[in-house]
C-alpha cells in the first residue's frame, strides 16, 4: 500500500481560505468512488491558528504506479481546479506502507 500526504496553504483571507477548503475537502471525499486506483481517502481542514497550513489530505492507494493514475484523472483533475488560483503552497510525501 501506499500513502500519499498533501498539504496545502492556501491565498486569501480567513474566511475565503475556509470557503475554498471546505469545497476541495467536499469534491476530494467523492473521489474513491469516481477512481478506481484510490481505495481511500482522509482530508482534514487545519483548525489550529498558531499552523500556517490549511488542509491537509491522505490518500490511500495499492501501489506508487497507481499515483499519476490517480493524479491526471479527469475527477482529480476537476476536485484540484477548485483551489489552483488559490494555492500558496503543496507539499507532498509519498510512501509504501
Amino acid at each position: 500500500m501506499v500513502k500519499h500526504i498533501v498539504v496545502f496553504k492556501l491565498k486569501g483571507t480567513k474566511d475565503e481560505r475556509l470557503t475554498l477548503a471546505r469545497q476541495f475537502k467536499s469534491a476530494l471525499e467523492a473521489l474513491p468512488e469516481q477512481i478506481a486506483v484510490l481505495k481511500d481517502i482522509e482530508v482534514g481542514i487545519n483548525e489550529n491558528p498558531a499552523e500556517d497550513w490549511d488542509i491537509v489530505l491522505t490518500a490511500t492507494l495499492e501501489q506508487m504506479a497507481d499515483v499519476p493514475v490517480y493524479a491526471q484523472h479527469p475527477a482529480h483533475l476537476a476536485a484540484a481546479s477548485i483551489i489552483a488560483n488559490h494555492k500558496e503552497s503543496r507539499a507532498c510525501v509519498d510512501y509504501n506502507c
